[in-house]
């Protein structure tokens, strides 16, 4: 089931959930189709009259989006490895109150553009500040809270930096070496070998259309009741 999420001064306390809520997250490396994919998988569920919102991190939330431009912006050497990692989380934080937590509390579904996994994938094993680290912030700043499903889409890196390229949108992380981005593809399917009961991979490098009907697929699966929602 979804989580259910209560405010106890500063701390969210996650029980099972009754209802339909479902927190479900997008991952992968540079230009892999996240973006695309959330507004077909929103398409989807708006057709089947699902509540649902849509998200992003880093940012999502005001003071989360002032930290994403602190975050995005500049020079790959702006910020060291671990204050990148407590940067992201911040935001995340801020993300989860303000948007991620309300939005299940009242029943919604919530699709975010990357979320933990991205953390762990992009500071913890690319810039090797290394599990643990990340684990303890993420135990601090949101406890026990993990998405419902979490959908890796994977790709040659030299396909989704071409993408990057060709879109004109580069950002600082797109500025580092092809071995970072390569560190970052296998920290991605090292969490889905570590998670598989939360994480999925999806061959990205197809058709857009192609890609959403594989994920749907994987969505009606994994959450049964949807067959009672249409």
């Amino acid at each position: 089931m979804g989580v259910l999420l209560t405010q106890r001064g500063n701390v969210a306390n996650i029980a099972n959930d009754q209802t339909a809520a479902r927190f479900i997250t997008l991952e992968g490396g540079e230009g892999a189709g996240k973006s695309t994919q959330i507004k077909l998988l929103s398409e989807q569920l708006s057709r089947r009259r699902i509540k649902h919102i849509t998200t992003r991190e880093p940012g999502g939330a005001p003071g989360a989006e002032s930290i994403r431009e602190l975050l995005m912006a500049g020079g790959c050497d702006r910020w060291d490895p671990v204050t990148e990692l407590l940067l992201m989380f911040a935001a995340r934080r801020e993300h989860c109150r303000k948007i991620v937590w309300p939005a299940l509390e009242n029943g919604q579904w919530v699709l975010c553009d990357r979320f933990i996994d991205s953390s762990m994938a992009y500071q913890g094993y690319a810039h090797g500040v290394g599990r643990a680290a990340v684990e303890q912030i993420q135990a601090v700043t949101l406890h026990h809270f993990v998405p419902d499903l979490t959908i890796i889409l994977d790709m040659p890196i030299d396909t989704g930096l071409e993408r990057v390229r060709m879109r004109g949108t580069g950002n600082r992380f797109d500025q580092l070496d092809h071995e970072f981005h390569r560190a970052v593809r296998e920290g991605f399917l090292d969490i889905a070998r570590r998670e598989p009961d939360r994480c999925v991979v999806i061959d990205a490098d197809a058709a857009p259309d192609a890609v959403a009907e594989t994920i749907w697929q994987v969505i009606e699966q994994k959450f049964l009741q949807l067959q009672n929602c249409a």
